[in-house]
């Protein structure tokens, strides 16, 4: 079996304060990361607010040229008003890779904590733990970061998985959408 050539992942995590990025390259069974960060968000207006992350994410895509991306689902746990403000700046990420013309797959949290600890209610310090371990990184990154690289090592888990098995896996995985790697353009 010939081993697939590496594709680039852009993994958001999501937050109306603080949305994490992260980068992986992803081939055959290895992945290593790229580059992570995260956009913080000062006190204001939430359509500033909004502007920065649709303005920061398309510099990350700019800048690492990331073939797939995925992103975190809005978990909506007591406070609906907090889960509409986190929708809205998930939805200004989207609008960011849909506007860079880059497919989008998208991971429940539990989900993505179940492809990188093993365990769906995994606590953060776990998942940056694994992050660290997953990816050999010399330190553990922030968790909006961490998270990020988990939602984009969940993308590249399913990715494989779909590749081999040649068939889309919504009903076990969500909403997960694997698209044929694009070539990044030049811009």
């Amino acid at each position: 079996m010939a081993v697939s050539a590496p594709v680039r992942i852009l993994g958001i995590d999501p937050g109306s304060r603080i949305t994490g990025w992260g980068v992986i390259e992803h081939g055959g069974n290895r992945s290593r990361c790229i580059d992570h960060g995260r956009i913080h968000l000062e006190a204001g207006e939430l359509p500033a607010r909004l502007l920065r992350i649709f303005k920061e994410v398309g510099e990350v895509i700019r800048q690492y040229q990331p073939q797939e991306t995925a992103i975190e689902e809005v978990f909506v746990n007591r406070n609906v008003s907090s889960a509409l403000i986190l929708g809205q700046a998930r939805g200004a990420a989207i609008c960011a890779l849909a506007f860079a013309d880059l497919p989008v797959a998208e991971y429940a949290p539990a989900q993505i904590k179940s492809a990188v600890v093993g365990n769906g209610r995994a606590e953060k310090q776990q998942v940056q733990h694994m992050i660290k371990i997953l990816l050999n990184l010399p330190e553990a990154a922030p968790t909006d970061a961490s998270d990020a690289l988990a939602v984009a090592l969940c993308h590249a888990h399913v990715r494989g998985t779909v590749i081999k098995t040649g068939e889309a896996l919504r009903g076990a995985w969500g909403n997960a959408v694997v698209a044929k790697p694009r070539t990044p353009s030049p811009r």
